[in-house]
């Protein structure tokens, strides 16, 4: 009988980069308008999101209720 098992480590499976998947629902029509973003910038639909996603909660305010 063997003294040890020895297994060899896995490379990180893709995903595993710090980055979560989410799911959003989006009409239509902005769905349209990041694809046609998407075109003329030469960037994927997801990297827009991202880089949408980051300057706009940069500059949110949230107001309260009156």
């Amino acid at each position: 009988m063997a003294d040890e098992i020895k297994i060899t480590k896995k490379n990180p499976r893709k995903g595993d980069d710090g980055y979560k998947i989410v799911s959003v629902r989006m009409k239509d029509e902005l769905i349209a308008r990041l694809d046609k973003l998407s075109e003329e910038s030469n960037r994927s639909r997801n990297e827009l999101i991202n880089l949408l996603l980051t300057a706009a909660v940069d500059i949110v305010k949230v107001e309260e209720n009156e």
